[in-house]
């Protein structure tokens, strides 16, 4: 199966890392170094060779850094995160609340007198190592070889996996036009520089396999304004392609990227969010002229097109149909019968039954009892809980198929819930079913909408750390900016965007809730009588029940009660021909009205 259950980091390992570390310190006479979960193409995940922070500090969150220095070492973790690093840490490492702290502030105050820190180039992008630098007006930020690689004695080679042709009859339009498109729209620069691995593999209509649970391949590209491409990236990868790529893209190696950087004429443009400091300070010191803007291919790729749409509406009853074929089988299972991992494997088996999924889209999130509290909990032999009787079990997944990628979370019932787990349930489906009914002017942005979702736990006092939703590929990476449903989320919504919908709410050591959707956003039909007609609304296009069971029907208003029934309805409708047996029977049951 896809998902494996060992042990990825160990708390007990860290300490003779990080003193093996520091020894390095000493000799090179730094007084710190910053270890990012990043890698050189600064995208959110990264292969085995670069998960240093894991490696390091025993943290295997998405997100986070590190600070060691040479009395005190930092793991700066955001709300997500905060249980977890509780447990993967030893005590020589110091959880840190990011970004409530400021980095620049607690490394000044670790080292008052100024010091010397370094980093490595390749892994910080230009923006926020711009924001730190000029905050730390008596440390020194040195470039340095990376100090991790160094002492890391059995490092994972590169990834070196295959690259596959994402047909266009997927993609719904080919790469050569949307070269031509992106190259119109350079303005005044010659050339922009690509480093994310999922605006690759969209730009050449390609997907690869260096990522677990994401189909990209790791390489760098250069878009010129005369719509040509020059691909940075391993020859080897690409022995499948045949002339797919054809004459507008040329390939050279990855180790010539930089020197390739030098030569370059005219003005180039970097998106400072994500590209690596190295980048930025090559093309400064060969005198090239640089243009900070987003990346081009970030916003294009967002947006997805009408096959695209078509493409993810099919996956996901695909995938719907499975979901429902394992909620049936998981509620006739006896309460303490199961274990989290028993359940994982049961899901997956569901989905490799559709004989369609290329890959699950992320590490299923499988958490009973006090592990639904852990945000980001990954189940492990060493973890693996009883699902019993009183529980909650949060059961947070997805896959890859080659027509979409799917993202779903549903928290169930086992045996009866407790009236406190009923009413915060119930408020975390009025703020999901908010968003799902909001219709709002076209111009608005992620951060206008996800109060929506917070209002009814706020009226009890209660909210969620995270965001609300985060934007998903198409057969590509399940968390895809810029568009985002959050406090962070700045850019306006666009037609196309596909979003996850999932407020929550965690009780630490006692349960978790999460209700999650997938939505597209739409141009909302025209209202009799309305003032503003140019508004957009979101289309739903996860479909499977949600626990009726944990539901305090008296808190749903009118419209919250109807939406769910149809909701409700819609599911049946359209799952009900794709199962049979028990699984159509418990559907049935499932869906009935409120």
């Amino acid at each position: 199966m896809f998902q494996r259950f060992d042990e990825t980091a160990s708390p007990d390992q860290g300490p003779a890392r990080l003193a093996a570390l520091r020894k390095l310190l000493v000799a090179g006479d730094l007084d710190g170094f910053i270890v990012p979960r990043s890698d050189a193409h600064q995208g959110e995940y990264v292969a085995a060779r670069d998960d240093r922070l894991a490696w390091l500090t025993g943290f295997t969150g998405s997100a986070g850094f590190c600070v060691a220095l040479r009395e005190v070492a930092g793991v700066f973790v955001d709300s997500r995160y905060r249980v977890q690093v509780k447990t993967q840490v030893a005590e020589e490492f110091s959880p840190v609340d990011w970004p409530e702290t400021d980095l620049a502030e607690w490394i000044s105050a670790a080292l008052p007198e100024g010091g010397r820190v370094g980093f490595d180039p390749w892994l910080h992008a230009v923006e926020p190592f711009r924001a730190l630098h000029d905050k730390l007006t008596s440390v020194t930020l040195e470039p340095v070889s990376n100090l991790v690689d160094r002492v890391w004695q059995d490092q994972p080679p590169p990834p070196s996996g295959k690259v596959s042709i994402h047909p266009v009859d997927l993609a719904g339009e080919a790469h050569g036009d949307k070269i031509a498109r992106l190259a119109a729209r350079l303005g005044q620069a010659r050339t922009a520089v690509i480093t994310l691995p999922d605006s690759i593999a969209w730009l050449l209509n390609i997907r690869g396999s260096d990522i677990p649970r994401n189909p990209v391949a790791h390489g760098f590209a250069l878009l010129h304004d005369d719509a040509t491409v020059m691909l940075f990236m391993d020859a080897a990868k690409l022995t499948e392609l045949g002339d797919h790529l054809g004459p507008q893209v040329s390939v050279a190696p990855p180790e010539s990227f930089l020197a390739a950087l030098a030569t370059l004429g005219g003005a180039v443009m970097i998106d400072p969010a994500t590209c690596p400091v190295i980048i930025a300070d090559t093309l400064t010191e060969s005198g090239v002229r640089v243009i900070e803007a987003p990346e081009p291919c970030v916003l294009p790729k967002a947006c997805k097109n009408e096959v695209e749409i078509a493409g993810t509406r099919a996956a996901h009853l695909r995938d719907g149909a499975a979901m429902v074929r394992f909620l049936a089988w998981l509620d006739r299972q006896p309460p303490g019968s199961l274990t989290e991992i028993d359940v994982v494997r049961a899901l997956e088996g569901e989905r490799r039954g559709t004989n369609a999924l290329r890959d699950i889209s992320f590490e299923t999130i499988s958490g009973t009892g006090p592990h639904g509290a852990i945000v980001h909990y990954r189940v492990t032999e060493k973890t693996d809980a009883r699902v019993e009787d009183g529980h909650l079990l949060l059961v947070d997944s997805g896959g890859q198929y080659v027509d979409g990628t799917t993202d779903i979370t549903r928290t169930v019932a086992i045996g009866q819930g407790g009236e406190e787990e009923r009413q915060a349930f119930t408020r975390v489906l009025r703020g999901m079913i908010a968003i799902s009914r909001v219709r709002w002017p076209r111009g608005l942005a992620g951060r206008d909408l996800d109060v929506l979702a917070r209002v009814p736990l706020w009226e009890a006092g209660l909210d969620y750390g995270h965001g609300t939703g985060h934007g998903v590929g198409s057969y590509l990476c399940v968390h895809e900016g810029p568009q985002r449903l959050a406090r962070t989320g700045t850019v306006p919504l666009e037609q196309g965007m596909i979003l996850s919908n999932e407020p929550g709410f965690y009780r630490e050591g006692a349960y978790g809730i999460r209700i999650e959707n997938l939505i597209a956003v739409t141009a909302a039909p025209d209202l009799a009588g309305a003032s503003v007609l140019d508004m957009l609304n979101f289309e739903t296009l996860t479909y499977v029940p949600i626990d009726r069971r944990l539901i305090v029907t008296e808190m749903l208003t009118g419209p919250e009660a109807d939406w769910l029934d149809a909701y409700h309805a819609t599911c049946r409708a359209r799952l009900v021909p794709l199962v049979d047996g028990d699984a159509r029977n418990w559907l049935l049951a499932a869906t009935e009205p409120l």
